[in-house]
């Protein structure tokens, strides 16, 4: 019997729903950088690189907490139910996004949106482990990683299309997400019985002492009574993970491994659009297929940044299955390893040159480390999860991309404004040279009048400014984060290698 034959028909309708939620997101998370940083005559807010790593960094660290706590009550509460309010949540805050355009407004906008999403994020993981066995595990989570990147393909594809108006581009992720509910109806929650309260639950209460919150919960209603010492028992057990040193080093090696991958999202394609010249690979869409060159170009010559980033999801999508094959019989933390060094190197070098074609390559590189590296975190965490447990431990599995994302804002913010950012290169170089702007000019208006006034083309000038600032020098500030996440890991490993 072929092993795809093995998984029950809860695992692929998670998957699907992961697939669509994935859409939704990347549809506009893909394109988020450039909205957020891009010049207004494009429809971008024209917020510094530092105000973008703050929005990104702290907003999607948020997000990726916050299940430490969603895991734990979807266990409680309900599967579907917690579903339906995070697609709720997802819908409302997309269609919310476009009418706000200050800083304090569009953080605050994305931490609502944050919240769906950290409602949804464990409960499919914990699907996922709970409908795969010791045998499917590793081929499982590749399908499931492998749906993450098909939407992830897809949802940036789309909503490229509508770019000309950035407002679409959220109501196109609100649109793609409604497709859940109708799929929700297909969903059955497993180890679960309808109207009962999981194991997990029983467990807890049972271990729960009577009078033990210490708030008076006298004249409470009983359903805020449960409420509070769900609560209760949820912090109990974010403590407990100080309890077992081993783990928590885990997790905190792994923060580093999401702080050099969250620059694919964070920075790429900022760099990309601020420096990569991109007209070789526009020439190649033109001549052969036009329809890319003419849908997915701001500008005659130019690709899209995302576009380009985008190949990604679209070497995942085709080589996923191969990959987790191939290491599928390799141990969770000798894949990692081997992954993470790898996404490292090609991480590193997308950062390195002005040729699209080098940085196409880069991306290959980077893929194929993160197909072998980061399918295999949610695995290890799910075999050592107690079966009873999963989304609550599925959440802590999300405590490293927390702290990966913080650190993640804090590179592509501050240390990429202050070594690589084209907008403050380019004031500088102005400074340096004496000459004379007029104020209220877009970034592209203002670059734009930079370079007739030195006699250039606006990629005469970008050449010159890469040549003489050399912002390619954030490659190494990725590559030095990767490799000693790497060795920390190596150590790790042999650490718990020697205790056996």
């Amino acid at each position: 019997m072929s092993i795809f034959n093995k998984f029950p028909r809860t695992f692929w309708v998670a998957n699907t729903i992961e697939l669509f939620e994935r859409w939704a997101w990347y549809g506009f998370f893909m394109l988020f950088a450039n909205y957020l940083t891009g010049s207004s005559d494009m429809g971008g807010l024209e917020f510094s690189q530092s105000q973008k790593g703050i929005i990104m960094g702290v907003g999607t660290g948020i997000l990726y907490f916050l299940p430490v706590l969603t895991g734990a009550i979807a266990d409680r509460y309900g599967y579907r139910k917690v579903l339906a309010i995070a697609f709720v949540i997802y819908a409302s805050a997309f269609a919310l996004f476009p009418q706000v355009s200050t800083f304090s407004a569009v953080f605050i906008m994305y931490i609502y949106l944050a919240l769906g999403a950290a409602l949804f994020k464990p409960i499919i993981s914990a699907t996922i482990a709970k409908t795969t066995t010791q045998e499917t595990s590793s081929i499982g989570f590749g399908i499931f990683y492998m749906m993450v990147n098909i939407g992830a393909f897809f949802g940036p594809i789309v909503t490229l299309l509508f770019k000309e108006q950035s407002q679409m581009i959220f109501y196109v992720s609100a649109a793609i997400i409604l497709v859940n509910f109708i799929l929700l109806q297909f969903y059955k929650e497993p180890g679960r019985k309808d109207n009962t309260l999981n194991d997990s639950t029983n467990t807890s209460s049972e271990q729960t002492a009577e009078g033990d919150s210490p708030i008076d919960t006298t004249d409470m209603p009983s359903e805020n009574m449960s409420l509070l010492k769900s609560f209760n028992l949820i912090f109990r057990n974010m403590a407990s993970i100080f309890k077992d040193p081993k783990f928590l080093v885990f997790l905190l090696i792994v923060a580093g491994f999401w702080t050099m991958y969250m620059q694919l999202f964070f920075t790429l394609p900022v760099f990309i659009t601020q420096w990569v010249d991109t007209s070789a690979l526009f020439r190649f869409f033109e001549t052969y297929i036009p329809f890319i060159s003419a849908n997915y170009s701001p500008a005659p010559g130019v690709m899209d940044a995302e576009f380009v980033t985008n190949f990604d999801a679209l070497y995942i999508i085709a080589l996923q299955i191969a990959v987790s094959t191939l290491v599928m019989r390799w141990k969770p933390l000798h894949s990692m390893m081997s992954g993470f060094l790898v996404c490292s190197v090609g991480m590193a070098l997308t950062l390195f040159s002005q040729n699209v074609l080098f940085t196409m390559v880069a991306i290959l590189i980077f893929a194929i480390g993160e197909m072998a590296g980061s399918p295999k975190i949610t695995e290890y965490i799910g075999r050592i999860a107690p079966k009873d447990k999963k989304a609550l431990y599925m959440g802590y599995s999300f405590i490293p991309v927390f702290l990966g994302n913080f650190l993640a804002g804090i590179i592509s913010g501050g240390v990429y404004q202050s070594m690589s950012d084209k907008v403050m290169i380019t004031k500088l170089f102005v400074a340096e040279k004496g000459l004379r702007i007029q104020d209220g000019l877009s970034s592209n208006e203002y670059f734009n009048e930079v370079a007739r006034q030195v006699n250039l083309s606006a990629r005469e000038l970008t050449d010159l400014l890469w040549n003489t600032y050399n912002p390619s020098s954030m490659w190494i500030v990725v590559l030095a984060i990767g490799v000693f996440t790497t060795v920390c890991l190596f150590i790790y490993d042999r650490a718990i290698s020697r205790k056996k």
